[in-house]
């Protein structure tokens, strides 16, 4: 699920923020009419707004505006910044790394973690950068825009690792099917 403007804030249960560019209600319908019918074992890799929808559609919550809490906007602005990795995530294993650079264009992140994800990158500021699931699915939220540094080691290996997990599930679902 790629990037897009922001999720309604009525959608985690608060008022929305006078900051707020909303992203238009009829992607937020499908996208979350097509996530509540997707099968747990669909790979899943949510850039930027897909971090934040599927987080919210787990039952989390958005910071909605970071300067209020940052006094600075240096993430919605593309510049290229570090993120600090869980040494023991999937994610730092896939990555390679447990420092990770890559480009923001967003004013809101993740503030309560939806149910089945876990905290695994953060900005040195405190900002929540990556959330993977809990159930060992492939499942991956990325705050920042991997697609932005597509040269970067890192950032081709998580989309071969995601492109790997989409053949893998498409060769499982058809050999069911054959069966």
């Amino acid at each position: 699920i790629p990037g897009g403007a922001d999720i309604d804030a009525k959608h985690f249960g608060e008022e929305l923020h006078p900051a707020a560019v909303l992203q238009d209600e009829r992607r937020f319908r499908a996208e979350s009419d097509l996530y509540q019918n997707l099968p747990g074992s669909v790979p899943i890799l949510g850039i930027c707004y897909g971090c934040q929808f599927i987080n919210v559609m787990e039952g989390g919550a958005l910071e909605q505006h970071l300067p209020d809490r940052l006094g600075h906007n240096r993430h919605s602005g593309g510049e290229l910044q570090s993120y600090e990795l869980d040494a023991t995530s999937r994610l730092a294993k896939i990555l390679g790394k447990t420092v990770v650079q890559g480009k923001s264009f967003h004013h809101q992140a993740v503030s309560r973690v939806g149910n089945g994800y876990r905290v695994v990158a953060r900005h040195e500021d405190g900002t929540i950068e990556a959330l993977e699931s809990t159930d060992g699915s492939w499942r991956f939220l990325i705050q920042w825009h991997p697609e932005r540094t597509q040269e970067d080691d890192a950032t081709q290996r998580l989309f071969a690792q995601f492109v790997a997990a989409a053949s893998e599930y498409r060769g499982q679902k058809h050999a069911a099917v054959l069966r």
